[in-house]
């Protein structure tokens, strides 16, 4: 597929694309007449980046978290650079920061919710996937 079907199916602009590809989180095919050719696999992958973004990753630390998932290599652990490592710490730490203030600020709302006459319908609703 070209850029154009991998924005609608992904619902991602092809210049956040094209970004994407420059910050090495897609590396998508080159056709002869050099165009981009995207697979399911491209798809996939752009929608885990932006899932990576969104929550709140740099995409240098995207890229790297990318390659870690898609990697099987035994020894990648061993051939990590320090510098790579102290990133990922880092970003574990600000991650679950993040995950302890988003698990409260749900909390605080679910109670809320609870203890309103519209406490089941909207419950319900929320739980409802889009």
């Amino acid at each position: 597929m070209k850029i154009g079907e991998l924005s609608r199916r992904t619902g991602v602009s092809t210049r956040l694309l094209r970004y994407y590809e420059e910050q090495g989180l897609i590396a998508p095919a080159r056709a002869a007449n050099t165009y981009r050719e995207y697979d399911e696999a491209d798809v996939a992958q752009v929608e885990r980046a932006v899932e990576l973004v969104k929550a709140g990753l740099p995409t240098k630390l995207a890229r790297v978290v990318l390659d870690l998932e898609q990697t099987q290599e035994e020894d990648l652990a061993a051939a990590c650079p320090r510098t790579v490592a102290q990133m990922l710490a880092t970003e574990l730490d600000g991650l679950d920061a993040r995950i302890a203030c988003l698990t409260s600020s749900r909390r605080t709302i679910h109670d809320f919710l609870v203890r309103t006459s519209h406490a089941a319908e909207v419950l319900e609703a929320a739980r409802t996937p889009a």
